[in-house]
């Protein structure tokens, strides 16, 4: 297979996987619930099929294992962005099955996290795809963290994927966002990184046909499922490429998501005053009249725009 096979094939099969898991999901009565701290207008999104990141995971593995080329690097971003779908997979089943609407405990939720970057930071060592050393951006010269990168990277990938998953809030919003991060990752990889190139290419091709029935008005949700493996995706490859903190840039919106929330909520705790409306960010807009598709747009706009500079000066 060339280069391009993997993301066509992945944009064909997400195609296919997407709208067949909408019946089947509603069958199974795999619905949405919102909850009661939303936008109270998101109440008519009750019941619409979640867990549809099960296409998109199905996709990435299926061509990717396909692609005879994979390298080591390139698996170990499968297995990582894998292992966290599954945590969010189990925290759905949880929501959906079981009925009980806030998942997974917080805890349980961040020790199985804990537990794949875990896997992800020592097994990338021990295999000489990872290193200490990182890339500061705009100075070009790599630095090392010794013995810091390991706890630094693990607290890296946290903060990553539930930063994904908080961005994950409105119709098209996380996927949209992830679409222009994944594109830029791969267009920023090295000729010599040409499978993590694609790996990149084919999370993003996936993501696009995922987006046909996840853009407003959503006909089903990414879940949990959809989201943590998003964020592992974007941790990894950020980490493997040596440039965390280029996603001061390019993830920018997922950066503004996650501190919206630690404002609000420190705000609240320390003066029992609210910054924003509503928390994360996409809500405090929507509470200022802004529809779903314009913030979507704007977001996506930011992305570009971030990534753009991180290719120029980064």
């Amino acid at each position: 297979m060339n280069l391009f096979f993997s993301p066509f094939a992945a944009l064909a099969v997400s195609l296919i996987l997407t709208p067949a898991l909408i019946p089947l999901l509603t069958r199974l009565k795999f619905g949405q619930s919102i909850r009661d701290i939303g936008p109270s207008w998101h109440n008519k999104k009750s019941g619409t099929p979640t867990m549809g990141g099960i296409a998109v995971i199905g996709a990435v593995s299926m061509l990717l294992f396909a692609w005879r080329s994979l390298d080591y690097p390139a698996l170990l971003a499968l297995t990582c962005t894998v292992g966290f779908g599954a945590v969010g997979f189990i925290d759905d089943f949880i929501k959906v099955c079981l009925k009980r609407n806030l998942g997974l405990l917080a805890w349980q939720k961040l020790a199985l996290q804990i537990l794949v970057a875990v896997f992800f930071v020592f097994t990338g060592l021990g295999a000489g795809v990872l290193s200490t050393q990182i890339i500061l951006p705009f100075a070009g010269i790599l630095f090392d963290l010794s013995w810091l990168y390991i706890p630094l990277a693990i607290l890296f990938m946290l903060f990553v994927v539930n930063s994904v998953n908080l961005t994950d809030g409105i119709d098209g919003l996380a996927a949209s966002v992830t679409v222009a991060v994944m594109l830029f990752f791969g267009f920023a990889a090295k000729a010599s990184a040409a499978p993590l190139s694609v790996f990149c290419y084919t999370v993003a091709a996936a993501l696009l046909g995922f987006l046909l029935y996840n853009k407003y008005p959503a006909r089903l949700f990414m879940g949990d499922t959809g989201s943590l493996f998003l964020g592992g995706a974007v941790a990894a490859v950020a980490l493997l490429q040596k440039n965390p903190l280029i996603l001061v840039l390019v993830g920018i919106i997922y950066i503004i998501e996650a501190l919206s929330v630690i404002i609000q909520v420190a705000s609240f705790k320390m003066t029992g005053k609210r910054v924003f409306k509503m928390s994360p960010l996409h809500h405090h807009f929507e509470m200022c009249g802004w529809s779903e598709v314009k913030i979507v747009a704007v977001a996506v706009a930011v992305t570009v725009i971030g990534g753009g500079a991180a290719l120029l000066f980064g």
